[in-house]
């Protein structure tokens, strides 16, 4: 899957309880944008693992994006 990253992107991903906050620059929300296009137009099953040692900032949780028939 061809992800592009944009210049200056950063990313975290936090969890409290039931609660998932996702922080992102304007680089960075660009950046997810572009994922979720791509996976949008993917096949069922594609997913995109995101976690602090490919694109998270140091500390965030993992966030797997998944494209579903849901």
């Amino acid at each position: 899957m061809d992800i592009h990253w944009e210049p200056g992107a950063e990313i975290s991903v936090r969890t409290e309880g039931n609660t998932v906050l996702i922080s992102a620059n304007a680089p960075g929300l660009v950046s997810l944008a572009g994922i979720l296009k791509t996976l949008a137009k993917g096949k069922m099953g594609d997913h995109v693992h995101l976690d602090r040692y490919n694109s998270l900032e140091e500390g965030s949780a993992e966030l797997i994006l998944e494209k579903t028939d849901l």
